[in-house]
């Protein structure tokens, strides 16, 4: 009796087995719909582009329409295929068709998770669908940086100035900055690539990565010693960088002695003194303190100023200083050198004069007088004895 049932039993389990193995092949093969990576992590106002994927294993050649069964409020997304969109696909039996989801996601999309639910279904009524699951989290976002090289300078005036400075963008995303800079009046500061001699006005920066920068100052050509700090900014949406720049105006020491007129020359009488207008001006970048006044001039002639010292003469100003010359007795008519000097401890100028001295009008007058006397004497003398 035992017997009996056992064979019972193991014919009724063939039998199930054989009613169920071919309802698994067929739900084993069919459509499907599905992609490599179903789980994303992205971020506001990403677009993303999702390699899809139908495969056929029904036996024939079959042709399946794509549709969105769910997706958040404010998301849009299509398929896509051979650069158009498309809404069916075509596949064999036995193969897989490719094809691209393209999601954009709202700049205004919350931190979390959210589900994307696709459907293929075949012409034959063969039905797949897939979860897209996007997880959402906040940014982390790390401010770039504008970092200089020497950011502190110094030279005389008249020196340009170049600062070699990199633009850090620390964060995910390519940014576009703009550059300027806060520089006192008269100065020029220009931005170039490095290696470039194109000045440029913003610059844009790939995310992760740094761009080198050249800026050139250029102060104007009277500044004055002393030390000038100048700003300079990269501002894009997301970045306000800055730094500051350092130049150290070195002093210029530079005196120029001439006329009003510029001409060096005068005429002077022996004897008689003769008055020389002189400027003396101050072509440093900084103010001269204690300016003396000298000559030199011929043996027996006297020179004397106005003014013999300057206290303080400013950058950049002129002071006129008459000088009184006074060609010798032993001077005769001529051309004679009379050289003014002008100097301080820091520097000096000269201005060599030629000095034209003239025969005294006087002896001229009193020669011309002794003379008339003398031819008036005589003419008496014939006038009164001739008719004798």
């Amino acid at each position: 009796m035992r017997n009996k049932i056992k064979y019972a039993l193991a014919a009724l389990a063939l039998v199930v087995l054989a009613a169920v193995s071919p309802m698994k092949a067929q739900a084993a093969g069919g459509l499907e719909l599905y992609t490599d990576y179903p789980g994303i992590s992205v971020e506001a106002g990403d677009s993303q582009s999702i390699s899809m994927y139908v495969s056929n294993d029904s036996g024939s050649a079959v042709e399946a329409s794509l549709s969105i069964l769910s997706m958040p409020e404010g998301w849009e997304g299509y398929f896509s295929g051979n650069g158009s969109q498309i809404s069916r696909v075509h596949v064999q039996n036995g193969e897989e068709a490719s094809l691209t989801f393209q999601l954009e996601i709202p700049d205004d999309a919350a931190e979390g998770s959210y589900t994307v639910q696709l459907q293929a279904v075949s012409d034959t009524g063969l039905t797949d669908t897939v979860d897209l699951v996007f997880d959402i989290q906040e940014v982390q976002y790390s401010q770039g940086s504008l970092e200089t090289e020497y950011a502190e300078q110094e030279g005389a005036s008249g020196t340009s100035f170049s600062f070699n400075t990199t633009l850090i963008n620390n964060s995910a995303a390519d940014q576009s900055y703009s550059l300027a800079a806060e520089a006192p009046d008269g100065w020029q500061v220009s931005f170039q690539p490095s290696g470039e001699t194109t000045n440029v006005a913003s610059i844009d920066v790939a995310s992760a990565s740094s761009q080198g920068l050249t800026v050139s100052v250029t102060p104007p050509e009277n500044v004055e010693a002393g030390e000038y700090t100048i700003p300079i900014s990269a501002t894009s949406a997301n970045d306000s960088l800055s730094t500051e720049l350092k130049v150290t105006i070195t002093g210029t020491y530079s005196l120029a002695l001439s006329t009003p007129n510029e001409l060096l020359s005068f005429d002077a009488h022996i004897n008689r003194e003769s008055d020389v207008t002189l400027t003396v001006t101050n072509n440093s970048n900084v103010d001269l303190q204690n300016i003396t006044l000298s000559s030199s001039a011929p043996s027996g002639w006297t020179v004397e100023f106005d003014t013999s010292s300057i206290d303080t003469l400013e950058a950049g100003a002129t002071q006129e200083v008459t000088a009184h010359v006074t060609p010798g007795d032993s001077a005769i008519a001529g051309d004679y050198v009379c050289t003014f000097t002008a100097s301080c401890s820091e520097t000096s100028s000269d201005a060599e004069f030629r000095v034209s001295v003239k025969t005294q009008t006087i002896w001229g007058v009193v020669a011309v007088v002794i003379i008339l006397a003398l031819i008036a004497g005589v003419a008496a003398v014939f006038k009164k004895y001739g008719r004798r």
